[in-house]
């Protein structure tokens, strides 16, 4: 009997290297190996109300994890609508999914623990993040699921929070301190869907600190900009969760009251807007206007959920986006890639989109 174990550990050895040797389909590699990244994740609720699309995300977070080295990787940023439905009790068959929002919840965080306590990640919260079912009411069950006790990469670096519509102190309205070689120090803000004026206000008071007002600023929000190149704001939000005078914070209120006027706030990421098309354009909103004291602000809206030609299809077909910011400290190249795609050799041709609104190159003037 002795014989035949160490025979057939010898086998095991011997076959080792083979299986060491085996190769991915593909391999994302930055245009410069000294550039930093930033990972976007889009609007996951597609992928989230299907047990059967789940996967697909996880696939795309594992992939982050995996690739967090040679992508030089600072953070990743989600655009929100983590669930489709924030307390539904069962799901309201066919097109909203087929998982209770218990069940919603608990697939995305299991899927971002992937990242806990490797990679830091901040998400802006979604209209369809509170409610029962699409923002009815101010209740959400993401303070739950994503507190900040979950992920000591994001506790490390947080530095003001400030109360969410029933006067809780939690991560919807939440800021990040990176200290990156390539951008250097940089604040990431993120706010609740469609910020009340207060917040906007709290954002403000707190880039224009004297310990702040020198650094890159990234605001996120879930709603901000359209489809386009150049892109519109988005004008009206309509969800009942917000009072008369808040049914237009949408990002014309959001520009006026907030990013014109702090002239540290550099770049502005957002989801939400997304329909059902093949045309890779309507996913994508980008614009560049001047703030009040001449800055360059960089303005992106990505979203992909739509773009199998279906909002109830299969999520987004894996699309992310990874911001690589140069050595040179002004040069941010924009690449589109699918882990669905590229995880197959069948398949990894299609991985990297090439269309001029998901591929190109603009310049921080710093």
């Amino acid at each position: 009997m002795r014989k035949i174990f160490l025979s057939l550990a010898s086998a095991v050895l011997a076959t080792a290297p083979a299986f060491s040797q085996l190769k991915k389909a593909d391999i994302f590699e930055l245009e410069d190996p000294a550039s930093t990244s930033i990972i976007i994740l889009p609007d996951p609720q597609s992928y989230i109300k299907f047990d059967y699309n789940q996967g697909i995300f996880d696939l795309m977070v594992s992939w982050v994890k995996e690739n967090r080295k040679n992508l030089n990787v600072m953070t990743v940023l989600c655009t929100g609508d983590l669930v489709d439905q924030n307390s539904c009790i069962a799901p309201p068959f066919p097109r909203f999914g087929n998982l209770p929002s218990e069940e919603q919840w608990e697939g995305v965080s299991r899927i971002f623990s992937r990242l806990d306590n490797v990679l830091p990640y901040v998400i802006s919260p979604g209209n369809h993040d509170y409610g029962y079912t699409r923002s009815e009411s101010p209740i959400t069950e993401y303070p739950r699921f994503f507190p900040i006790s979950r992920n000591e990469k994001n506790r490390e670096r947080l530095v003001a929070t400030t109360f969410n519509r029933l006067g809780v102190m939690t991560l919807e309205n939440s800021a990040y301190e990176y200290h990156d070689p390539v951008l250097g120090n940089v604040l990431i803000v993120t706010t609740e869907y469609a910020p009340r004026k207060e917040v906007l206000d709290w954002v403000h008071g707190l880039c224009m600190r004297d310990e702040y007002k020198d650094w890159f600023v990234i605001f996120m929000t879930h709603s901000y900009l359209g489809a386009g190149m150049p892109a519109g704001y988005v004008m009206n939000e309509t969800y009942k969760m917000l009072l008369d005078d808040q049914k237009e914070n949408g990002g014309q209120f959001i520009w006026d009251n907030l990013i014109k006027d702090t002239p540290n706030i550099r770049m502005v990421i957002c989801g939400h807007v997304a329909k059902a098309s093949k045309d890779m354009q309507t996913g994508n909103g980008w614009r560049i206007d001047r703030n009040s004291a001449g800055n360059e602000v960089y303005q992106m809206m990505f979203n992909m959920q739509g773009i199998d030609g279906a909002m109830s299809g299969n999520g987004g077909d894996g699309w992310l986006r990874i911001l690589e910011f140069k050595p040179d400290g002004k040069t941010v190249k924009v690449h589109t890639y699918s882990p669905l795609f590229g995880i197959s050799d069948v398949t990894k041709e299609h991985a990297r989109e090439k269309s001029p609104c998901n591929d190109f190159v603009f310049e921080l003037k710093r």
